[in-house]
């Protein structure tokens, strides 16, 4: 019975884990997808900066949702509710970053502490957000 918990405990934690790697890669892919294509749209075709950045953030957030939902936690879940999930978090992440920033810019540590600090942040609570509400199993389900 005790080797059986273990080898279950010990099987949750290489799942984190593999999720957690998963999540990291996924978020780094959707990084390049959103720099790449600004710097495509910018640099080489010419476009306005706000329109580049915009179109480059509305393509990134479409791919990250795809790679975390189905790549990192394979989900199930409805679409509506899961991108609803996502998009909210995507706002409170942006009123999050901007406060984050804001505040420690007021301090001699300065706006680039502030975004890497933000950066972290979010990116620890995103993992559990989208493992544990946006994409999560059905109850019922083992994870």
């Amino acid at each position: 019975m005790i080797t059986s918990t273990r080898r279950d405990a010990g099987s949750r934690v290489a799942s984190h884990r593999r999720s957690a790697l998963k999540y990291l890669l996924a978020g780094g892919l959707g990084f390049l997808v959103d720099f790449g294509l600004l710097a495509t749209l910018h640099q080489i075709l010419g476009w306005p900066t706000w329109l580049a950045a915009g179109v480059a953030f509305g393509a990134s957030f479409l791919f990250t949702y795809a790679m975390q939902r189905n790549f990192t936690f394979e989900s199930e879940a409805p679409h509506g509710w899961a991108l609803l999930k996502y998009s909210a978090l995507v706002a409170f992440n942006l009123l999050a970053t901007a406060g984050i920033v804001a505040l420690i810019d007021r301090t001699a540590a300065g706006w680039i502490v502030g975004k890497v600090t933000a950066t972290a942040v979010t990116t620890l609570w995103n993992y559990f957000a989208y493992r544990y509400w946006v994409f999560a199993r059905p109850r019922g389900e083992d994870s």
